[in-house]
């Protein structure tokens, strides 16, 4: 018997050996299944959906600042310039 040959009756007794188990497993399978009886089927329970209200946000309207305000931030903007300056 040729190398060739051998090779080739291997690869067939796999594919038998396979084809012989899958079918136990199935048969086995379908036994068990036979066994337990007849399915019974739960019936699924929708749950409502709960739609979000959008709640309406009202908008602040900005403050201009006083002349008061806008005197200190010019003053501290100006301290700020000094202190950069005399830094360097």
């Amino acid at each position: 018997m040729s190398h060739a040959s051998t090779l080739k009756a291997r690869r067939q007794r796999q594919k038998t050996r396979k084809h012989l188990e899958v079918a136990a497993k199935q048969a086995k399978k379908q036994a068990k299944l036979a066994l337990a009886g007849p399915v019974v089927k739960r019936e699924k329970v929708k749950k409502e959906k709960v739609k979000k209200e959008k709640v309406k946000s009202e908008k602040v309207k900005k403050v201009k600042p006083t002349k008061e305000e806008l005197g200190r931030q010019d003053a501290k903007q100006n301290k700020a310039a000094a202190g950069k300056k005399g830094a360097a």
